[in-house]
């Protein structure tokens, strides 16, 4: 039991854009200890407005909800993109052939039945919301042993404070990638961030990273993509432990919903997590850009053992 009384703990997986944060949460999915959320967890609200508003899109942040409002509100509030669009038109979603079996209806229904006779509290809507999915998810393979939500929601490391405030017991793992594999992936897109922004977004984010970890040493923690991908148990063991999981061998492939998947994509940019093919996309910038990434991500690079790329 947490300390909120909820049967589930809460792990949250942050990363910038394109720093592994989707192969994270794929190598996890399978572990017998998690239930783990479909998609990306996009728990933002249109109604988070603050200083870091112009820097990240609010779909990645902690829900903010309005003082005035319901339950039935605040669930269509909730962006979760990825899922509702795979629910609601899925011919439209890039994960139409991801079997699964949901209603919208239902898992709505059954949200709004988990908050009969709660306060209106983002805690306790942002439980109802993992819940809920779980609860109507009809072909989700179980093992009996869950203690956890997993989601993983970019760059949502930013709200650490908020996260914590609403699940004191909840752990954010924020996964890190050199920048210059992360500024190739993101050139990738249709509409990619210019290196400039790429970099310094980068930068701000392994900032907070690195002093919510000074802050809530116990709370937050930081995986290299590097590191995990060059050897999975070494890398990952001390990670579970820290998360209070055990180990399983289901952390040495993707997946989801338990079946290993061949790549990650279309649930993430990156391919194939091998050290060759990270050092791969590395080196499809040019000379000039490398020198560039080096330059705006100089102290940071030092700061999380990337000095010497």
């Amino acid at each position: 039991m947490t300390a909120n009384g909820n049967k589930y703990g809460l792990i949250m997986i942050s990363a910038m854009y394109e720093n592994g944060g989707n192969t994270t949460h794929r190598i996890f999915d399978g572990h017998p200890q998690l239930l783990t959320y479909p998609f990306e967890s996009q728990l933002g609200t249109a109604t988070v407005a603050d200083y870091l508003h112009s820097t990240v899109p609010f779909r990645y942040r902690w829900p903010v909800l309005p003082m005035e409002g319901n339950f039935a509100d605040d669930f269509e509030l909730l962006y979760d993109e990825e899922l509702k669009c795979r629910l609601r038109v899925p011919r439209r979603s890039k994960f139409f052939d991801a079997d699964l079996q949901m209603s919208e209806e239902d898992r709505k229904a059954t949200f709004l039945r988990l908050l009969e006779g709660k306060q209106r509290t983002r805690a306790n809507v942002v439980h109802a919301f993992f819940q809920a999915t779980f609860d109507s998810w009809k072909n989700i393979k179980r093992s009996g042993q869950e203690k956890a939500f997993l989601g993983y929601s970019p760059v949502i490391c930013m709200d650490s404070e908020r996260i914590l405030a609403d699940f004191p017991d909840a752990h954010i793992l924020h996964v890190v990638r050199n920048p210059y594999s992360g500024y190739a992936d993101t050139k990738k897109r249709p509409y990619p961030l210019s290196l400039e922004r790429y970099v310094w977004t980068w930068n701000f984010q392994q900032l907070m990273a690195l002093t919510y970890r000074q802050r809530y040493p116990k709370s937050l923690h930081i995986l290299r993509y590097e590191d995990m991908v060059a050897d999975r148990k070494k890398a990952l063991g001390p990670i579970c432990e820290q998360l209070g999981l055990g180990w399983s061998d289901t952390l040495m492939y993707p997946s989801w919903n338990g079946e290993k998947l061949n790549s990650v994509f279309p649930w993430g940019t990156i391919v194939q997590a091998t050290t060759e093919a990270n050092i791969a996309t590395m080196n499809e910038l040019s000379a000039k850009e490398k020198a560039q990434v080096k330059s705006i991500a100089s102290v940071m690079k030092k700061q999380l053992g990337y000095d010497d790329m």
